[in-house]
């Protein structure tokens, strides 16, 4: 796939790529596909766009790869390796004196609001179109493995766990199954049964997504697909807490299409520009989808630590100038798949999925919230933490 500056659209080749998708998965394929059909009948619209969301992520992933790889590239790439080596070095209080309440924001972005100017557009407007498409099932679910960016691994880990948030979409949305907590439990242990492609079921190590040393590269170095991609994490939370919400709920409804309304206001114009703006952090279940952590902690910290680790393989992949990317994924696959090292406790968890507040991870899913309840990004609360810790008693 080339990404030159008009021909962009070649993104497509990733379609048809996956004709034997059901020998692929065997057993699992058939609950899979159970899930997507019980979607598809409640909600087809949002099947559509959960197809859509595996495609889009995946040509995301080879986009920004090619663009670090393009010579065409070379000056951008240098100015940004510049740029986050110079933030990497910086003290948190020059960083906290940088950018006051919003430090995080503010030093992120300093002079790099678009490093790959036009470049980042095209891709965002050939995604957006691909959004609105639709898209084969058993090809849409194995778009990672398709796609050029990833180990065969690490895009089973990422197919293995939207498959199991597809499947406790479904579960909740099956008026046959009267035990949901039990279902959903049945479910997390039919995820883990693959110890290799299933991601810790206890909190991972909350810092690594503000300290490994690629971390920020992504929202740096694109912000526009940054804030597509999360708007698409954002609803898929934000539709899963709807429907749990009127499981819980019987005075609740139309959850499902008001989230689905807030999601395109969010993804705006082709080129990004919208009057609802996409997440500025990385949505979290706590406080995007709360009920859902209340019927399940197991299932909220599986997808919250899938979602870190997406995160820290794209930093990965968007870092510049790297010659060694397929040897870092692989070290954060095997630590997120770790079950026993390199964890954290809940509370811990909490805080950090919460510091970040409702509104800058994308807004609650049903209800209302104009402004932020945070004066403060996440990287910049745990900035000041850090400070009052370090100081002298």
């Amino acid at each position: 796939m080339t990404f030159k500056r008009n021909s962009w659209l070649t993104v497509t080749r990733i379609f048809g790529q996956a004709a034997a998708f059901g020998l692929a998965l065997g057993v699992a394929g058939a609950v899979w596909a159970q899930a997507d059909e019980t979607i598809r009948d409640a909600y087809p619209d949002l099947a559509d766009l959960f197809n859509a969301f595996d495609v889009t992520q995946a040509a995301a992933l080879d986009a920004i790869a090619e663009i670090n790889a393009d010579p065409e590239t070379m000056n951008a790439r240098m100015e940004l390796a510049m740029h986050l080596e110079t933030m990497a070095n910086m003290t948190m209080r020059e960083m906290m004196a940088m950018g006051g309440h919003s430090a995080g924001e503010a030093a992120m972005s300093m002079d790099m609001d678009n490093p790959y100017g036009e470049r980042e557009t095209e891709v965002r407007v050939a995604l957006l179109a691909q959004l609105r498409q639709q898209h084969d099932p058993a090809e849409a679910a194995i778009s990672f493995r398709n796609g050029a960016a990833l180990d065969r691994r690490a895009a089973e880990i990422i197919e293995r766990g939207h498959r199991f948030e597809s499947r406790l979409f479904a579960i909740y949305l099956d008026d046959s199954i009267s035990d949901k907590r039990a279902a959903v439990q049945e479910a997390v242990a039919e995820y883990m049964s693959d110890d290799m492609h299933s991601v810790s079921s206890t909190p991972k190590n909350v810092g690594l997504l503000l300290t490994h040393p690629q971390a920020s590269a992504f929202q740096t170095g694109f912000p526009l697909l940054r804030g597509f991609l999360w708007s698409n994490q954002w609803l898929r939370l934000a539709a899963l807490e709807a429907v749990v919400l009127e499981t819980v709920d019987s005075n609740v409804s139309g959850g499902v299409a008001t989230a689905m309304e807030r999601f395109w206001n969010k993804l705006g114009s082709a080129g990004g520009m919208t009057m609802f703006p996409a997440p500025v952090e990385l949505p979290m279940a706590p406080a995007i989808a709360p009920n859902l952590y209340s019927q399940s902690m197991e299932a909220a910290i599986i997808l919250d630590n899938l979602n870190v680790l997406e995160t820290i393989v794209t930093d990965i992949l968007a870092y510049p100038n790297l010659d060694n990317r397929p040897e870092l994924i692989a070290v954060y696959t095997a630590d997120f798949t770790n079950k026993s090292e390199n964890l954290t406790d809940t509370m811990n968890y909490l805080l950090f999925a919460l510091r970040g507040g409702i509104y800058n991870q994308g807004g609650p899913a049903v209800g209302e919230l104009m402004q932020s309840e945070r004066n403060r990004s996440r990287s910049a609360m745990d900035m000041q933490h850090a400070m009052i810790m370090s100081q002298p008693m």
